[in-house]
């Protein structure tokens, strides 16, 4: 954005999706102070990009808590993009703010496929 440009919908919803590897953080984390993490994997059915298998609901990432540096796993919440899904999952986009207990879950990228961009609403 820059100054001036209107703020609308469309320069707020997020962009391309996301794979094995992306960064996230989880805020509130488990021990209260913000985690961070990374997808570990994707599950069935696939939808690949650049021959990565792209993240959906469902996928699991792995996490550090930064309190006491113990690393535990978490699913990717169910609610992502409302216009592309595969299998029924959701797709998991860059910039997504997804409810994953104990806190939301922030996609961090990078994107898997820069070129594909999603801009249906989370």
């Amino acid at each position: 954005m820059y100054a001036g440009q209107p703020i609308n919908n469309e320069n707020k919803v997020p962009g391309p999706p996301v794979s094995i590897g992306a960064m996230v953080l989880l805020s509130p984390g488990a021990a209260g102070a913000p985690d961070s993490g990374t997808i570990i994997a994707v599950l069935p059915p696939f939808i690949t990009a650049n021959g990565m298998p792209l993240a959906t609901s469902g996928s699991m990432c792995l996490m550090i808590n930064s309190v006491t540096g113990v690393p535990y796993t978490i699913p990717i919440g169910p609610f992502a993009s409302t216009g592309v899904s595969v299998g029924g999952k959701p797709l998991v986009r860059l910039g997504d703010n997804i409810p994953s207990p104990p806190g939301i879950l922030t996609i961090l990228g990078p994107p898997a496929a820069p070129f594909i961009l999603d801009q249906w609403p989370p």
